[in-house]
C-alpha cells in the first residue's frame, strides 16, 4: 500500500523513527495505510483504491469474517502526535446507527515508540460523570476530568467506542480500527476548530472496557528463532506482533476456519512477502501489505530481522479484552 500522509495541527515535520527520509512542508499527524481511498503500490492493481478492489473482488479480498463483503473492514495508520490531539470520542455501533453510519469506531493503539513522560488520556476520572465533563468543556477545563496514563513502547491500548480520549506528544502509535472516520471533537484547547458537542456527548459512555491490554508474553513460532505475541483479541480485530529472523508461513484462515484479509505493518527491519502465483512484495519499516483472504497461505522471509504487526477480523464474535487503567 502507498501511505497517505495527512496534515494535522498537532503533527510534526519529522516522522522519525518510522519515515526518517521523508521531507514535508506542513505538519503531518497521520500516515493512512489501509483506508478506503488508500492506493495499491504494486502491479497488477497499482493505483487502485481499497474501496474499488473491495467492490470488485468482495470476499476474495476481505474474507468471509468481514461484516460487509464490499468494504475493506479495518483501517491501519501511524500517528505522530507532536502536540496534544483534541479530546474526542467515537460512537459505538449502536450510536453510529442512530446517526446513519453503518458501524462505529472501536480502535486499538500499539505504542511503537515513546519518549519518557509520554501520556494518553483514556476515559473520565473515576467518579466523574458525563454531565460534569460537559460542564468542564464549557468552562475550558476538560483536561481536569480526564484519566491520564503513562505509556511506554510495546504497550497495547484498547479504545472502545464511546470512550473519551486523546493522545499527548512524544509517542509513535500504530492504530488499528473499524473502517470509519466518525470522530466527534469535544475539546481542542482553544485552537478554534469546530466542536461536535451534541453528537459527541450523546456518544460518551462513562464506563467502557478501554485500557491497557493485559496479555500473555511472547511465544516461539514453529519452534524457530521467531517470536510471536498476541497483542489484543477483540470483537472487531485481532492484532499480533512478530519478530522474524527466519522464514515462516502464515494463513489467512484463523482458528475457527474463517478467512480474513491480513494487514501487515512493519515497525522495524525489512522482509519479503511471498505467495504462490504472485510476485514477491517487500515489507520494510513504515510499509503496510494487504494479503487477500483467498490466498490461504503466504510466506514471510525476513532480510536479517523483520518486526511487524498483523491485523485481521476474527472469525467469531470475541469478547472485549481484559484491560487495566
Amino acid at each position: 500500500m502507498l501511505p497517505g500522509f495527512d496534515p494535522r495541527p498537532w503533527g510534526t515535520l519529522d516522522l522519525s523513527p518510522i519515515y526518517p527520509n521523508h521531507q514535508f512542508a506542513e505538519k503531518i499527524g497521520e500516515a493512512w495505510l489501509t483506508g478506503d481511498d488508500c492506493k495499491v503500490a504494486n502491479a497488477p492493481f497499482a493505483g487502485k483504491t481499497l474501496s474499488q478492489l473491495s467492490e470488485q473482488h468482495q470476499r476474495d479480498l476481505v474474507g468471509d469474517a468481514a461484516r460487509d463483503a464490499k468494504r475493506f473492514p479495518l483501517l491501519a495508520k501511524f500517528l505522530f502526535p507532536h502536540e496534544k490531539l483534541s479530546v474526542q470520542v467515537h460512537p459505538d455501533d449502536e450510536q453510529a446507527l442512530r446517526v446513519g453510519q453503518p458501524w462505529g469506531k472501536t480502535e486499538c493503539w500499539y505504542v511503537a515508540h515513546a519518549k519518557p513522560g509520554s501520556q494518553i488520556a483514556l476515559g473520565l476520572m473515576p467518579g466523574a460523570t458525563a454531565a460534569q465533563f460537559e460542564v468542564a468543556i464549557r468552562e475550558n477545563r476538560a483536561e481536569e476530568l480526564l484519566n491520564w496514563l503513562d505509556v511506554h513502547a510495546g504497550d497495547m491500548i484498547y479504545v472502545a467506542g464511546g470512550t473519551v480520549h486523546t493522545l499527548g506528544p512524544g509517542s509513535v502509535i500504530v492504530e488499528i480500527q473499524q473502517q470509519s472516520d466518525t470522530t466527534y471533537r469535544l475539546y481542542d484547547y482553544g485552537r478554534g476548530r469546530e466542536l461536535h458537542l451534541k453528537n459527541g456527548m450523546a456518544a460518551v459512555k462513562e464506563q467502557t472496557a478501554s485500557g491497557k491490554v493485559i496479555r500473555p508474553g511472547p511465544v516461539q513460532v514453529h519452534g524457530s528463532k521467531n517470536r510471536h505475541e498476541l497483542l489484543v483479541a477483540a470483537p472487531y480485530f485481532v492484532v499480533d506482533r512478530f519478530e522474524a529472523k527466519e522464514a515462516f508461513e502464515l494463513s489467512t484462515r484463523d482458528d475457527w476456519g474463517r478467512s480474513s484479509a491480513q494487514i501487515l505493518v512493519a515497525t522495524e527491519g525489512c522482509g519479503v512477502m511471498e505467495a504462490a502465483g504472485a510476485e514477491p512484495v517487500t515489507l520494510a519499516k513504515g510499509d503496510a501489505v494487504v494479503v487477500p483472504a483467498r490466498l490461504e497461505t503466504f510466506g514471510v522471509r525476513p532480510q536479517w530481522t523483520l518486526e511487524f504487526l498483523r491485523a485481521y477480523v476474527p472469525g467469531k464474535k470475541l469478547p472485549e479484552p481484559e484491560t487495566r487503567i
